[in-house]
């Protein structure tokens, strides 16, 4: 049977398999991802499975070895890992942190246990850890891009910025102003994931347009005001805004193990961790079509300013240049001078107004949503 253009079925879940399964005599063309078939063995015996992948699915004894003489091809569960490599969906504040609902500390969570066993891999790291490494990034790239798949391009905006940003400073309640205002005209938030700038932008999309309580989550969270004094109470405090508070915005957090001693926020909708910085820059960046503010930050920041500012520069399209908007004048041409080197690359590619440096978070909104409404895009909620 040539199998080269057969349709592919990604089934997720024991509820898809259900759905699906009825009525075929066949599951050619199928990837099944981390799904326990061990109560499915009839289903497995009666479908043809040539050609189908299973990726790290659980089965009856004995039924591993039918389905490869048949043509099936299974990639096997991997030990000894605090992950799932296969993992059919993003991650969650549950699922990294819900151990502290039983009483248990930071580093004892998923988050804080995945974190140590990447750093206690030996160097060079062995076959089997950067397999699984590669795994769970593949996996968790193909959950994103299916999130993101009903979401015009235009509405996806990049929030950056610093990580030590505290949570009691003007410059935290500024982006959670600015996602909030943001998510409110439509957009979907995204951002590194992590504390600081990247915490308060998420945690202003989940309550975009609503401003007395955001200033309650604020007033709440800033008793913590950083992850380095008490990061099992850093978490716990935004957990408990996130209990009792309603989603009014959608956001992405991208973070990363590479820097897993900064815990990741609770805040966004999902979350894309990775354990590749490189590929997670590239991927937050890509995504973020409708343009990208950068708040002051540090070499994190500054690298995603340039990386995106090389795809800028050579993009082949003009109408596939991002809108990049740097807050902060002083910070931007003093602190940090990158804006000198951004707005000479700009007049080199004829930019134009794709590229700007503003003095506040609202100037930023302003812009953004000007470009917004020059598209036809209706940003009328966002008053």
């Amino acid at each position: 049977m040539n199998t080269s253009h057969m349709p592919t079925l990604e089934i997720e879940s024991l509820e898809q398999w259900d759905i699906h399964v009825s009525g075929v005599g066949a599951i050619t063309g199928w990837v099944v991802q981390s799904v326990d078939l061990t109560e499915r063995s009839a289903d497995l015996t009666r479908l043809d499975p040539h050609a189908a992948i299973f990726l790290g699915c659980r089965f009856a004894d004995g039924v591993i070895e039918d389905l490869q003489e048949r043509g099936a091809l299974i990639f096997p569960t991997l030990p000894d890992l605090p992950f799932d490599p296969y993992r059919a969906r993003l991650w969650s504040a549950t699922g990294l942190y819900g151990e502290l609902s039983t009483g248990a500390v930071y580093a004892n969570t998923t988050d804080a246990q995945i974190y140590a066993w990447y750093t206690s891999r030996p160097k060079p790291t062995p076959l089997e850890d950067t397999l699984a490494m590669s795994l769970h990034d593949h996996a968790i790239t193909d959950a994103l891009l299916e999130y993101l798949a009903d979401i015009a391009p235009g509405d996806t905006v990049g929030i950056m910025g610093g990580h030590a940003l505290q949570r009691d400073s003007d410059g935290y309640l500024g982006a959670a102003r600015l996602a909030s205002r943001l998510s409110r005209a439509g957009c979907t938030i995204l951002t590194g994931g992590g504390p600081g700038a990247m915490e308060a932008a998420n945690l202003g999309a989940h309550l975009a347009g609503q401003p007395a309580v955001l200033r309650q989550a604020i007033n709440h969270l800033m008793t913590f005001p950083d992850f380095i004094a008490d990061p099992t109470m850093w978490v716990a405090s935004a957990l408990e805004v996130l209990a009792s508070t309603h989603p009014t915005g959608r956001s992405v957090g991208i973070p990363t193990w590479f820097y897993g001693h900064e815990p990741t926020n609770v805040f966004a909708s999902v979350i894309a961790k990775y354990f590749s910085n490189a590929l997670r820059e590239d991927i937050l960046l890509a995504q973020c079509r409708g343009g990208i503010v950068y708040l002051p930050g540090a070499a994190g920041t500054v690298q995603e300013v340039f990386q995106a500012a090389t795809a800028n520069y050579y993009a082949a399209d003009p109408s596939g240049v991002v809108p990049m908007v740097f807050v902060g004048v002083e910070y931007w041409t003093e602190t940090l001078p990158v804006w000198p080197l951004i707005s000479l690359l700009g007049r080199e590619r004829t930019l134009g107004e794709r590229i700007k440096l503003v003095g506040e978070v609202d100037e930023a909104a302003d812009h953004l949503l000007e470009l917004r409404t020059d598209r036809g895009i209706d940003v009328t909620r966002s008053s």
